[in-house]
């Protein structure tokens, strides 16, 4: 039987920030939901301390009523990041090279961690270390041993990334300067990679390729907890169901190679120029002028409209306006995104390849074929077609997509799971059963996920 005290907690997400987006908004969100089933105490970079304090949070140790530490590692990490910038070929490009470097100055952020905290683990201040973020698996951690040397468990994730750049879009990756993913596999050469996961009581993965590359071994001690969540307070809006006029579709993300805009564009072409479909844009990259000058070419200037950059907390508003959230991204990771339209009710097409892939079921979504750049547009192509002449099977997939999107990956239900996995690796509660992908919610199961309930749209 569980125990009914709260399991203390010493959180590491050196990137955290409430007032940010991608990997900081994963860790602060998915931080503040342990928080209501742990005693959490939070360790972040400086660089987030700022916005943890206007968000109400109280810098000190625990016994001096605090519930957050900012570690200052800028001493290394800035010029590290001048670097990291001068070499990755252009702002948005580079990831691999920008991630890759990033590795070295968190050793020394671990390293201020220990410093800080080593003693007051030793003296069984903390039941358990759940390293949160870095998501990536390119970062080891030098605690992990420590804390297996000490008798406190170690949690590692959710991890996430890996995924292979498909080998029909090499001409992408190099417009990404992504030169480094050539040898990605690098990283498992750094110090403390094979530490790191031998001495990990347990590792949280957030996708099928990510779970492909850890060593043998560690079977028995990894779960599946997807990378992404849904705040219910953030995502109020609901998508009106829309069964006359047009198809109402949205691309939502950076305008850059791999994001595959323009691939979308061609795509949607002849449902633009016939009146069965609108495209709203949402982002800004270098390839805004080419799909300027593509939409002026084919004469769809009064079908698609080009926002640039939206902030993040005004994107409900027009998602709700929407009804598919089109997405063909050839190397995604986690798939934000295809969550927050899930939550509105906007079903989403996306490419079957990488995270967003894993999250959308047949009921609840389009995942197209991968395949060359001709096959993906055909398939693209396709699935639009489809929803926009068969509206009865739009309305019944926006229905599940949101029963799915709050059922399954609300933070509170995340925090649950990830709760299980504490009581497991402290010996207080039998191994969770984690199904990979995770089951819609009105499927019978027998795994351990708390869900918090369908949604009635």
């Amino acid at each position: 039987m569980a125990s009914t005290n709260k399991i203390r907690v010493l959180l590491i997400a050196e990137a955290a920030n409430p007032e940010w987006v991608s990997v900081p908004l994963v860790g602060w969100s998915h931080g503040q939901a342990l928080a209501q089933v742990a005693q959490v105490h939070r360790v972040t970079q400086v660089r987030n301390r700022d916005a943890f304090l206007r968000a109400g949070m109280v810098e000190g140790l625990p016994g001096d009523g605090g519930n957050f530490t900012a570690i200052d590692s800028e001493p290394v990490a800035k010029p590290i990041y001048k670097m990291a910038t001068l070499l990755r070929g252009g702002k948005g490009k580079g990831w691999t090279t920008v991630t890759a470097l990033g590795a070295l100055p968190y050793y020394y952020f671990e390293h201020q961690v220990w410093r800080q905290f080593g003693a007051a683990l030793k003296r069984g201040e903390y039941d358990v270390v759940h390293r949160l973020t870095p998501l990536t698996p390119t970062s080891p951690s030098l605690l992990a041993k420590r804390c297996k040397k000490i008798g406190v468990p170690f949690v590692l994730g959710p991890l996430n990334g890996g995924v292979p750049w498909p080998r029909y879009f090499n001409d992408r990756r190099n417009k990404e300067r992504e030169w480094l993913s050539y040898v990605r596999s690098a990283y498992k050469l750094l110090p403390y990679y094979k530490s790191t996961r031998k001495h990990a009581s347990a590792i949280l993965v957030a996708s099928g390729h990510t779970r492909e590359q850890l060593p043998t071994g560690c079977e028995d001690r990894t779960f599946y907890v997807p990378e992404n969540g849904i705040d219910p307070a953030r995502f109020s809006q609901v998508r009106q169901a829309n069964t006359d006029g047009p198809l109402r579709a949205v691309y939502l993300g950076r305008l850059v190679a791999y994001k595959g805009a323009d691939m979308l564009l061609d795509a949607a072409l002849p449902l633009l120029r016939e009146g069965k479909m609108t495209l709203e844009i949402v982002g800004d990259g270098p390839m805004r002028d080419e799909l300027n000058a593509t939409i002026a070419e084919h004469g769809v200037d009064d079908a698609v409209t080009m926002h640039g950059w939206v902030e993040h907390d005004q994107v409900q508003h027009l998602l709700a306006k929407t009804d598919v959230l089109a997405s063909p991204s050839i190397r995604e990771f986690g798939g934000g995104v295809v969550l927050e339209a899930m939550a509105i009710g906007v079903v989403p097409v996306v490419a079957n390849y990488g995270g967003p892939a894993e999250l959308v079921t047949p009921k609840t979504g389009i995942a197209v074929t991968m395949g060359e750049q001709p096959v993906l547009v055909a398939g693209f192509r396709e699935a639009l077609q489809d929803l926009a002449d068969n509206r009865e099977k739009l309305e019944a997939m926006s229905i599940a997509a949101r029963r799915r999107a709050f059922g399954c990956f609300s933070w509170d239900a995340k925090a649950q799971v990830v709760r299980g996995i504490y009581e497991w690796v402290l010996g207080r509660g039998k191994k969770p059963m984690l199904p990979m992908p995770v089951p819609d919610p009105e499927e019978t199961v027998n795994v351990e996920m708390h869900m918090t309930g369908a949604v009635n749209s």
